[in-house]
């Protein structure tokens, strides 16, 4: 596997995630191994050093083919953050919310594609307006389902060992699929018709199942409907600004006073500045990355790191 700026980010962010509780004096309980009793009271509020750590884990992650849903389990676990009913629930809704500093960064790196939609929507671009449809379209049924299957996606996939068997079948997925796909070129964004956008939603309902990775199950759409590598990502991301804006805002209004009754104000916008920087480098890596080189590196690095929780799980440290 070839080791990559990207992926390198997120093992030593996991690295740092497991050091942290053990360094400090203040810790978060967790259990490593039956035998050994908690050391001290759980944290009542996230910390800065925490929120810089999740802002870091949810940017490199949320438009990488690596699924971000995945990484913040394990380290909200890690760091302690879901020691009361409370902090868990504040710690879930700040993992969909803190999605918010990703956007800022798709919309810096793609704003002209989205000033074309804009355009379009008033009637002055008429690519821009068939864009904007097809996003639209896309949308719609992870929308649906999502909303009808809430509940019973976070009574039985939420979780770690989904989120490990996730990584794995994704991984394998990423490695057979790209050898398919080798040496194939693809149409631009411009030659989707809504029945292919709708057929890459249809793929976006898979990343409801946490781990898949939604820029996966996305770009993995694009390429089966014959766009190419760029065209696949360029989509993917643009659908991302309505799939994770539309989540952030619902999570936001739901829980958003859970999130500050519990963590504060610093420490949440502090995360979600981190996540606005690093999804905009992590972005602009992946674009230049891809120009050259296949989406197998993202395979292997799905196995990697499932195969590393399970065994964290199995020791007990990640529960």
């Amino acid at each position: 596997m070839r080791t990559t700026p990207a992926n390198v980010l997120c093992i030593v962010v996991l690295a740092a995630a497991v050091a942290a509780p053990l360094s400090a004096q203040d810790a978060p309980s967790f259990r490593v191994g039956p035998a050994l009793q908690p050391a001290s009271p759980a944290r009542s509020a996230m910390s800065i050093p925490q929120a810089l750590i999740l802002g870091i884990v949810e940017g490199v992650t949320e438009y990488l083919p690596v699924s971000s849903t995945g990484h913040l389990t394990v380290v909200q676990d890690l760091l302690g953050l879901w020691a009361t009913p409370e902090e868990k629930s504040a710690s879930d809704a700040y993992a969909i919310c803190i999605q918010a500093g990703a956007i800022i960064a798709v919309l810096l790196i793609f704003f002209s594609r989205i000033r074309a939609m804009v355009r379009g929507i008033v009637g002055q671009d008429r690519e821009g307006l068939r864009l904007f449809g097809n996003v639209v379209v896309a949308f719609i049924p992870a929308a649906l389902i999502g909303l009808a299957l809430e509940d019973t996606i976070k009574k039985y996939l939420y979780g770690i060992w989904p989120v490990v068997g996730a990584w794995l079948v994704g991984g394998i997925f990423i490695l057979v699929f790209m050898i398919r796909q080798r040496g194939k070129e693809g149409a631009p964004v411009e030659g989707l018709t809504w029945r292919t956008a709708l057929l890459i939603g249809l793929a976006q309902v898979l990343s409801l199942w946490p781990g898949v990775s939604r820029s996966l199950s996305t770009i993995a759409g694009g390429l089966f409907v014959g766009l190419s590598v760029s065209a696949a990502v360029e989509f993917s991301f643009l659908l991302g600004l309505v799939t994770l804006g539309v989540a952030t805002i619902y999570e936001g209004v739901k829980l958003g006073h859970v999130i500050i009754t519990t963590f504060g104000w610093a420490s949440p916008v502090i995360g979600l500045l981190a996540a606005a920087v690093s999804a905009f480098l992590a972005v602009r890596w992946m674009i230049g990355y891809l120009q050259t080189r296949s989406l197998a590196i993202f395979g292997w690095y799905r196995i990697l790191i499932g195969i590393l929780v399970g065994a964290l799980v199995i020791a007990g440290i990640v529960s």
